[in-house]
This record gives C-alpha cells, sequence and structure tokens, in this order.
C-alpha cells in the first residue's frame, strides 16, 4: 500500500491524476489531496505520505517552502513536481530538497506514470531493505544472547583456548581485558545466608528470563549469562583493573536497587555478590568470590572487597607475575615459563637480598606445587619418596646463582613433561587415526567415525588432525583416495566405475568431479594417458 499525497489548487488536475494513479495502481494505494499550502502541510502531518505529487504556485505557503516543513518531519517522503513554472531557481531549490522529478504541465501521462512507478520502486527497495534490516535484528536479538552465555560459561568453566576467547570478544566488539562477576541467586525466602525453595525458584527465573534480563541490563550493563540452577550470572567487562571506592559504593547501590526490583515486580527473593576485577581469564576466580560473599554474609547484597576473606599479599609482592608463571606451566609453554621463573627469581633477588632462607623456602615451595601440577596435567606416576634430596640440595644452597640454576631447572622439567604429554597424546591419536583411514578408505568412513574409534570428540581431533597433518581431515582422506584411483588408473586395466568403487566412492560421476578437481583431468583422460604411453 502506497500513500500518495495530491498538492494542487486546480481541482481538474487532482482528479485526473487520481484516476490515472489508481487505474495503474488499482487497490494499493490510498489518495488524500490538499489545495493550499497550509492545508497540505497540515495533511502530511496526519497522513504521513510515501509519495507527494506538488505544484510549486499555490494560494498562501507555495509548494517549495510546504516541502521545505514536510521535509523536517517526513525525511523519507518523495516528491514530484508538477508544475507550470519552469523557472530555474524552483528547479534548484527542487534539486536541492531531493525532488525526484521535476514536470512541467501539461504533462504527458506517460511520463506521470513513468516517474510514478519509478517512486515506487524507491519504495519498495527501502522497504525490503528496512525488511531485511529487522530479520537481521532480529536473528541477532537470538544469536547475540547465545553468544553472550558461550563467553561466560568458557570464562567459568575453564573450558577455552585463547583463540576462543579472542573469537568471542571479536563477537561481541568487547575490547577491555578486565572484568568482574555478579551474580543474581533466586529463592523463596533468605533464612541467614542461604535462600530456601532453590529448585522452584530456578524453574521460575528459567520461565521469566525473557523478562528479568531488561530489567537486569538497565541496573548491569553487562553481559548475562543463562540460568544457572537458581543463579543468573553476569559479567561486567572493564579497561582497567580495581575498583575504586566510588565506584564500588555506586554498583552496591545499583545491586541493592535491582533486588528491590526484581523482588517487588515477582513472587521470589534476590540475592546479589559481586566479584573483584581481575583479567577476564580469571572470571572464575571473580564468580567464586561473588558466590563466597553470599555464604559468608547475610545481607541481600554484598561486594568480595567488604568481606574480610581470601588471602592478601603484600604490597610489592609480584602476584601477577606468580598468576602468569603456574598459567604458562598448565599450558605447556616451555620458552615462556622458563622466562617466567626468572622474572620471578629476579624480584626474590632483588627484594628480598638479606633473607637467602626464606627465598629457599619459596623456591620449594613452587617447586613442589610445579611438579604437583605436572603429576596432574602430564600423567606422570607419583613416586612418594621421589624427592628426598630436595630439602638437603636447597639448604646446601648458599647463593642466589644456585638456587636460581635449580629452581628454573625444576620449573623447565615440569613444563616439558606437561607439553610432551600434550604432544605425545596428539601426536598419538593422530597416528592412529591415520593408520584407521589408511586401512579403510575404501568404506564410507566419516569424521565421527574416525573420531569415535580414537575416542575423542569430534571436535577436537578435527582440531588436533589439523595441527599434526596440516590439512583436514576430509582434505587426507580426498588426498589418499585420489592417489590410489591415479594408481589403479594407471596401473591396471579396472574399468572407471570399479575404480570409482574400489576407493570408496558410490556415485561415478562424483567421483569424476573430484578426480578432476584434484588431478587437473578427467578419470577417462588419465586413462587415455596411460593407453597412449
Amino acid at each position: 500500500m502506497y500513500k500518495i499525497l495530491l498538492a494542487d489548487d486546480e481541482g481538474i488536475v487532482i482528479e485526473s491524476l487520481k484516476f490515472m494513479i489508481e487505474k495503474e495502481l488499482s487497490t494499493n494505494c490510498e489518495i488524500r489531496f490538499a489545495k493550499t499550502g497550509r492545508s497540505v502541510i497540515e495533511l502530511a502531518e496526519t497522513f504521513r505520505p510515501d509519495i507527494a505529487f506538488m505544484d510549486i504556485q499555490m494560494p498562501g505557503i507555495n509548494g517549495i517552502e510546504a516541502m521545505k516543513e514536510i521535509r523536517k518531519a517526513n525525511s523519507n517522503i518523495i516528491f514530484i513536481i508538477m508544475t507550470a513554472y519552469d523557472k530555474f531557481d524552483y528547479a534548484r531549490e527542487a534539486i536541492n530538497l531531493g525532488v525526484l522529478e521535476y514536470l512541467n504541465k501539461p504533462a504527458e501521462k506517460d511520463k506521470i506514470l513513468d516517474v510514478l512507478h519509478r517512486a515506487t520502486n524507491i519504495i519498495d527497495e527501502e522497504r525490503r531493505k528496512r525488511s531485511e534490516d529487522l530479520l537481521i535484528k532480529e536473528k541477532m536479538e537470538t544469536v547475540v544472547p547465545i553468544i553472550q552465555n558461550g563467553l561466560i560459561s568458557n570464562f567459568l568453566f575453564r573450558e577455552h583456548f585463547d583463540e576462543d576467547i579472542s573469537n568471542y570478544k571479536s563477537l561481541l566488539e568487547i575490547e577491555d581485558s578486565y572484568g568482574y562477576m555478579v551474580v543474581i541467586i533466586a529463592g523463596r525466602e533468605q533464612v541467614g545466608n542461604h535462600m530456601t525453595g532453590a529448585v522452584a525458584a530456578g524453574i521460575t527465573i528459567q520461565n521469566i528470563y525473557q523478562e528479568i534480563r531488561p530489567i537486569i541490563e538497565s541496573y548491569i550493563p553487562g553481559i548475562i549469562g543463562f540460568v544457572m540452577a537458581n543463579k543468573i550470572p553476569v559479567l561486567v567487562t572493564r579497561d582497567s583493573a580495581g575498583f575504586e571506592y566510588e565506584e564500588r559504593i555506586e554498583m552496591i547501590e545499583k545491586a541493592r536497587a535491582l533486588v528491590r526490583r526484581l523482588s517487588e515486580r515477582f513472587d521470589i527473593n534476590f540475592r546479589i555478590g559481586i566479584g573483584s576485577v581481575k583479567p577476564l581469564e580469571d572470571m572464575s576466580v571473580s564468580y567464586n568470590e561473588a558466590l563466597s560473599v553470599l555464604i559468608d554474609t547475610t545481607g541481600r547484597v554484598g561486594h568480595i572487597d567488604d568481606i574480610p576473606i581470601g588471602c592478601k599479599y603484600e604490597e610489592d609482592y609480584p602476584i601477577d607475575i606468580e598468576k602468569k608463571l603456574f598459567d604458562a606451566l598448565q599450558k605447556g609453554r616451555i620458552q615462556e615459563t622458563v622466562a617466567i621463573a626468572n622474572d620471578f627469581f629476579d624480584w626474590m633477588e632483588e627484594s628480598q637480598q638479606d633473607h637467602i632462607d626464606d627465598v629457599k623456602l619459596k623456591v620449594l615451595e613452587f617447586v613442589l606445587w610445579a611438579e604437583h601440577l605436572a603429576y596432574e596435567n602430564a600423567n606422570n606416576m607419583y613416586h612418594f619418596r621421589s624427592r628426598t634430596s630436595y630439602m638437603a640440595d636447597v639448604s646446601s644452597m648458599n647463593d642466589f646463582q644456585s638456587l636460581r640454576t635449580w629452581f628454573v631447572n625444576k620449573f623447565n622439567e615440569s613444563v616439558m613433561n606437561i607439553s610432551k604429554r600434550s604432544e605425545n597424546r596428539s601426536e598419538s591419536v593422530v597416528e592412529r587415526a591415520k593408520k584407521y583411514i589408511d586401512d579403510n578408505y575404501r568404506k564410507d568412513i566419516s569424521l565421527e567415525d574416525v573420531s569415535q574409534k580414537v575416542d575423542i570428540s569430534s571436535y577436537y581431533f578435527s582440531k588436533i588432525f589439523k595441527e599434526e597433518t596440516g590439512v583436514n581431515f576430509i582434505d587426507y582422506l580426498t588426498r589418499l583416495r585420489m592417489e590410489e584411483a591415479k594408481r589403479l588408473l594407471e596401473e591396471t586395466d579396472m574399468s572407471i566405475k570399479e575404480v570409482c568403487s574400489e576407493v570408496g566412492y558410490s556415485d561415478p560421476n562424483y567421483f569424476s568431479r573430484n578426480f578432476k578437481k584434484y588431478a587437473g583431468i578427467t578419470p577417462t583422460e588419465a586413462r587415455d594417458a596411460k593407453r597412449a604411453n
């Protein structure tokens, strides 16, 4: 349906235009008309036309001025001027107003209909684009919460690779490197630090999640996860570490207001815990802090910085270096681990120059913990007396250089065990997979078949197979089949259909297309080349 406004002080012109347009567009249009500049402006405000046929010379406000007023409230309207005035100044102003066409009276019917169809085509295209934009927006409204929840889940359950987090941050346009977790917990009622009726409350907030979500967003501008039991996690990202006192108070006040709003709106009670600001990869720590706040207090809202729990470090202790050291160790990054171990020892040597016994204790503490992590991650055999000499060895060292060498070497051994275990597992899996593929490529095998055979998920198998071989599973299988097909075509008298079946294809046409794509020639051409030789 097109809304069309006719603005002319001549009744016969209006009737002629109305007749032509209704005949051309049939019931797909609604037409209104006005004969003075003022009435045109007033009608345009209520009617909101898509197209306006405008005369320039009308009683009162002229057509050019009327168009200027209409354009202020309706930027998408399409103006078509049809007038007996062909003055250059009018035409120039019309161009400035974005007029589609400037027709001189009397205008031919074909020209009027031509410009009418051009106008309706523009409207149709704009509506199509608008519809597509709305469809994309609708899809994004569905997809974005899923992506957001994926990010939070990866953080909380530590199921991520570094590149996964980078992908999530890119998709969600997150540039911050820090953040903190807010946990909203629901229950029937609060008894001390406990929320009763957690199961029922979890079902309730699951059912009203779409109502709760925008309310949370209005108080806490963060990334909201899906319901987990009776909890809703919220990630708030920041561009810097730490919380200023005023910011913390403001956050607590917003959380208190949110609790009141939710409790008033829904027939259940809520509490909110807030963790500390940490690097994004440590959001699981911030989440656990938010939970611990609610366990250790009876308030409806609690912030971790208000509760005397957790470990506090002296001001100059390099907790960031310590964390990076053990992160690199657990990820099996050998060079990075060794470099950070030296950095940490640099700090000890510079700040604890007169306290070598304390350095010895820290060296033992860290090495024992590194080996503990290596046992957990490398699947090595644990021997109770394997470290009998450690205390004597460290006690006998009376210079920092000897301690550094022993400290770094032990970290190097631990990280190499972790790295070697990861590499060996990958190599073992890929070698077994390749043997299975080599033995079964004549059959209709899939990625899922092979990953099941080596007993790992298809996602993880696909990843490590590409890392170890340089090609994905399908390309590897296709190359194996095509090389065997070339051999059979060159060295045997088997028919193309027989070769197709022999290398694992059931459709000769599909086999021929794949063969040409791989070898650059058809199977027939390969067979003919063999005969020519």
